[in-house]
């Protein structure tokens, strides 16, 4: 079967033009959280924004592939979330649940498509994307969380704090106001997620 006369194609063309969306999303949410001070938090949102730029581009990789000539247009129908609004808390709950549903429903679907039509490359790269979709619904429920509980900068028991700006560090349950070398507000201090608490 050719590439571009696949449902893999289709559903190629979807998850590009998905992960653009997700990208511009959580450029979104990164805006909001340097708005509102959380610089180390806009940080590592624009990580993931940079990494959904990636996914985009290996998609489009293989749209390419499909055929020696310009591809002028596919035409597909299929469903984009709009929820998010201007308030970051209820952004990150937004992200974690759109993560979720390429890791545990669309993507998987496009894994297996691919695999019945032939396509293991392609098919592998919906199975590595869909990981990596997972550790973002994770990141993104983690920091929603904790932003909820009120734990992003106060802990139960003592960790180490660093700031992101001067890299100054200091054990303590709660992360400090301000830094006392370089003068940064807390939303610097480098934050304790999952992956690197």
């Amino acid at each position: 079967m050719n590439l571009i006369d696949s449902k893999t194609y289709v559903n190629l063309a979807k998850s590009y033009a998905g992960e653009c969306q997700a990208q511009v999303r959580y450029k979104f949410i990164e805006y909001g959280a340097r708005n509102e001070g959380y610089t180390a938090l806009s940080n590592l949102i624009d990580d993931i924004v940079y990494q959904e730029f990636n996914h985009a581009r290996m998609f489009y990789t293989h749209l390419q592939k499909a055929s020696t000539k310009p591809i002028t247009n596919v035409d597909i129908a299929s469903g984009y979330p709009f929820k998010e609004k201007w308030n970051l808390l209820d952004n990150l709950k937004f992200a974690a649940e759109d993560e979720a549903n390429e890791a545990e429903k669309i993507y998987p679907e496009y894994e297996k498509t691919a695999r019945e039509e032939g396509f293991t490359e392609i098919a592998d790269l919906y199975k590595n994307i869909i990981q990596i979709e997972n550790c973002h619904k994770m990141f993104f429920t983690d920091i929603y969380n904790q932003m909820k509980s009120g734990t992003l900068y106060s802990k139960p028991q003592k960790v180490k704090w660093k700031c992101g700006g001067c890299g100054y560090e200091e054990v303590n349950k709660k992360a400090f106001e301000v830094c006392p070398v370089c003068l940064a507000k807390q939303g610097a201090v480098l934050l304790k997620i999952q992956d690197n608490a």
